[in-house]
This record gives C-alpha cells, structure tokens and sequence, in this order.
C-alpha cells in the first residue's frame, strides 16, 4: 500500500458543546464505529480510533469497498448495522470477534453499512491541509457513483435545519449533530470540531455496587434500574464517576442496605442462560476476564442522573451522576418518566440505509 496519507492515522475528533455554533458545516452523528479506510487498488484496510486495523471484522465492507470506492483513497466514516428500529449498536459489538466462522456468519446476517464524511486523500493528493469546503465537494464527486453499503453522510449550512435534524434524527438512533468549521484542516486526534448531543435525566433506583479496582472498601460503579409496566426492576446501566473519597464514604452509606441474591430482583444465577443480562460472577465477552458479579442492595436509594439516550431498555452510555433524591420512592422510577423521541427513519436521512438481509 502507497498513498500520500499513510495508516495508522487517528481520527479528527469533536468537542462536546452545549448548543449548535452558527457558521459551520453540519451532520448527523452517527453512533456507530469510526474508521478511516485505506484502499490502494486491492489493498484495503479498516482503521479505528485507537488505530489498530478493523479489517477481517467487516469481509462485506471490504468487498464493497473495492466495488464502490475509488481505485485510491483515504476516507474517514462511520461503520454502522441498521435495523428495522434504526442503527443496532450491539450487533456491531458483536462483529468484534475472534472466531472468523462467526464473524462471517454474522456479516451475512447483519451486514454493515459504511457512512462516509471527509476525506483525507484521493490519488496522488493530501487533502489534509484543505479547508472542510474543499474536502467535502471532493468527497461528494468521488462518491458521485457509490451505492449501498458505501453511503456519504448529510449536510447542510443551513442552522434552523440543524435544529430540526437534531431533534428529528434521534428517532432513527443518532447521537446529535457535528459542526465542522468550514475552513477547519483535517487535524488527526485534535477535537478541532464540535458535537452536540442529548442529554436528559431520569430517577433511577440503585440495586447494587461494583468495587473499586484499589480495593474492597470503595465504590467502582453503582448499578442503576427501572421498573417496566410488568413491575420488574430491570437493570438499565452504571454510574462510577466519583472521586476517591466520595467511593469511600459511599461505600460505608450503602453497607446498611447490603442484602442476599435470594432477597434480590437480580437473582441473575438463576435466571437461565442467553439472556442479555449478565449473571453473577459471569465475564464480559467485551473484556475478556472482567467480572461482572456485584454486592446486591436492597433496592430503596434513589438517584437521579444524566443519560444521552436509550439502546433498547438500558443507557447506551454510562450515565453521570446528578444528585440524590430522597424524596423519590424506588416505585416511582419507572420507564414512563423517560422522553420518547420522535420515530425517523433511516431511509430519510440516507436514501438506501436500510436493514440489508
């Protein structure tokens, strides 16, 4: 592989801002993985943000990538799988796999889609050094041909249709927006951009605690849950963003409310096996060894907390911690008090980014 721009090369990143800045180049986020593709003729690699190649996960975007790219480029996007409810973020964890039976498997059954939105080198030429402006009416006459699964993102200059792509996408799945200044150079690893994403708050109950990684008496992370309609606690995410002494002196609070797994809505031991929800003492199959047992609390503490959106019935995100509420009851804290955005479909925003089976 010879090209002006040469792998590993690490993205240009966004700084998170509260409201969309006037003046920019905007899209939508896509959650997603990211990842610039290299391809010189039939050598074609799949970077990542931490720049370790993610090549022999996507065999089908390999191939469409030799098909629908020109012969030689450096394009920065996005990997996503779409389902009939929008983009499937777990599906995509679960192409990062060992095995090449299953990840095969799996590229026949949920194929990706590769959304493209700059471009870092086309030919012999680095478009690196260019403004935005340029890059993107590049990226749009190389792309002129593509078709599915290669797919080039959206966007406008326009601020009010900004607005109302970011409250309209987040039905079909999306983050929020990117604002890229017009004139911005393409700066690898340098959050020279802006992203704005959502952010709510919902009363969550906490139903247990991880320790800390220092040892026994702190806090790593609390776990949080909600009751559905049938009046089950479902288990939705974790908080862990504390300083030391805080884990410490929550660590002493909670001792009170320590109970058994027999007492405990998150009996996971005895649920049976396949479920999405680990069982105590299993491992991660995204952090191979990892423990996921927990001390399980008698499920009265309220906390309310920060959450971007929802992947299915938990937080796609960790969530971040806001404040206590006393004067909630654990009852209360049910999936009706969550904001349902609107439903969009994907086809709206990339004609053709439909689920592929």
């Amino acid at each position: 592989m010879k090209l002006p721009v040469m792998p590993p090369v690490p993205p240009m990143l966004a700084k998170s801002v509260p409201t969309i800045p006037p003046g920019a180049s905007y899209e939508p986020k896509w959650d997603g993985f990211r990842s610039i593709i290299f391809r010189d003729g039939d050598e074609v690699e799949f970077g990542s943000r931490n720049e370790k190649p993610m090549t022999r996960y996507f065999p089908e975007l390999v191939e469409a990538v030799k098909a629908e790219l020109p012969e030689r480029c450096v394009i920065d996007g996005e990997i996503v799988i779409t389902t009939d409810a929008g983009l499937d973020f777990d599906a995509l964890q679960q192409r990062i796999h060992p095995a090449v039976s299953r990840v095969t498997m799996l590229s026949e059954k949920t194929p990706a889609s590769f959304i493209a939105f700059d471009l870092l080198a086309l030919g012999d030429a680095d478009y690196t050094g260019r403004p935005f402006v340029e890059r993107r009416a590049a990226l749009e006459s190389a792309l002129a041909g593509a078709a599915a699964p290669i797919h080039l993102t959206p966007v406008t200059s326009d601020h009010e249709l900004a607005e109302q792509w970011f409250v309209e996408f987040e039905g079909a799945g999306l983050d929020g927006i990117v604002a890229k200044p017009l004139d911005v150079t393409y700066q690898p690893d340098k959050r020279v951009m802006f992203k704005i994403k959502h952010e709510r708050t919902a009363d969550c109950v906490v139903a247990g605690y991880r320790v800390h990684k220092s040892g026994p008496d702190a806090i790593g992370s609390l776990m949080l849950g909600l009751y559905n309609d049938a009046g089950t606690l479902v288990s939705v995410g974790v908080i862990g963003a504390f300083p030391m002494a805080r884990r410490r002196e929550l660590f002493e609070e909670l001792q009170p409310l320590v109970t058994d797994f027999d007492e405990h809505p998150w009996n996971w031991a005895a649920h049976e096996a396949g479920e999405r929800t680990p069982r105590k003492g299993e491992g991660s199959r995204w952090n191979a060894g990892k423990d996921l047992s927990f001390v399980p609390l008698r499920p009265e503490r309220v906390v309310e907390v920060r959450y971007e959106h929802m992947e299915g019935e938990r937080f796609r995100h960790t969530a971040q911690f806001n404040r206590w509420r006393p004067d909630r009851t654990p009852g209360s804290c049910t999936y009706e008090q969550l904001e349902q955005p609107i439903t969009f479909a994907l086809d709206d925003i990339v004609p053709g980014l439909r689920p592929r089976t």
